[in-house]
């Protein structure tokens, strides 16, 4: 099975620790993005044709957008669902998250900081306000509960561990946040792979 990835990407990390979790084994494969060209080579535009990472190959099966990477590897290669619930209800609100992840929070860490370490701009002030309005809302997620969806860590805690691993290593500050701070402390303990994870996030932060 191969990833293409690039360790200082969030979403491709949330793919490996997934996996980790699992006990799946990736046969890696580096896209190195700052160089602006290697993810727009015609030969891996016939394996994905968004060029985008990560990208998964198993066997006849070609997947990209990490989320669905994520669930896909629960469903085919979990010893059991803990991770992504089969019971209705706990799917459908791992799923509610999973979208809010991607469609807000991930959105608006990637809209205020992209231009910033892709295109050496000064910060948005407004584009700073949008973000930490999804945090707050993230730390409503995380009242009264040590996961992002109650009391077991499943694949959307990896997810946003991901990309608030890497605000944290570009300056976001966490502490306003109690609960995403005691969260974000926990899964450094916790989530398997938590420590290339943390790599990977001072990686991009580096780019800046």
């Amino acid at each position: 099975m191969e990833l293409y990835y690039s360790h200082a990407s969030a979403p491709c990390r949330a793919v490996q620790m997934t996996a980790l979790a699992l006990g799946v084994q990736l046969n890696l494969k580096e896209i190195h993005l700052m160089n602006g060209k290697d993810n727009q080579r015609p030969d891996y535009g016939r394996i994905t044709p968004q060029h985008s990472i990560p990208t998964l190959k198993d066997k006849d099966l070609i997947l990209w957008e990490s989320r669905a990477i994520q669930m896909y590897l629960v469903q085919q290669y979990g010893k059991d669902d803990s991770l992504y619930p089969k019971d209705p209800s706990k799917q459908a609100k791992v799923n509610e998250r999973l979208f809010f992840d991607a469609c807000i929070l991930y959105h608006r860490f990637a809209e205020y900081y992209h231009e910033q370490v892709y295109g050496g701009l000064e910060g948005d002030d407004k584009k700073l306000a949008a973000l930490e309005d999804a945090v707050k809302m993230l730390d409503l997620f995380l009242e009264g509960q040590p996961y992002v969806t109650g009391e077991a860590m499943t694949i959307v805690d990896l997810s946003m561990l991901a990309t608030v691993a890497t605000m944290n290593c570009l300056g976001f500050e966490l502490k306003p946040y109690h609960n995403v701070f005691e969260w974000y402390k926990h899964m450094k303990d916790v989530a398997p792979g938590s420590k290339f994870n943390e790599a990977g996030a001072k990686e991009f932060a580096a780019f800046k």
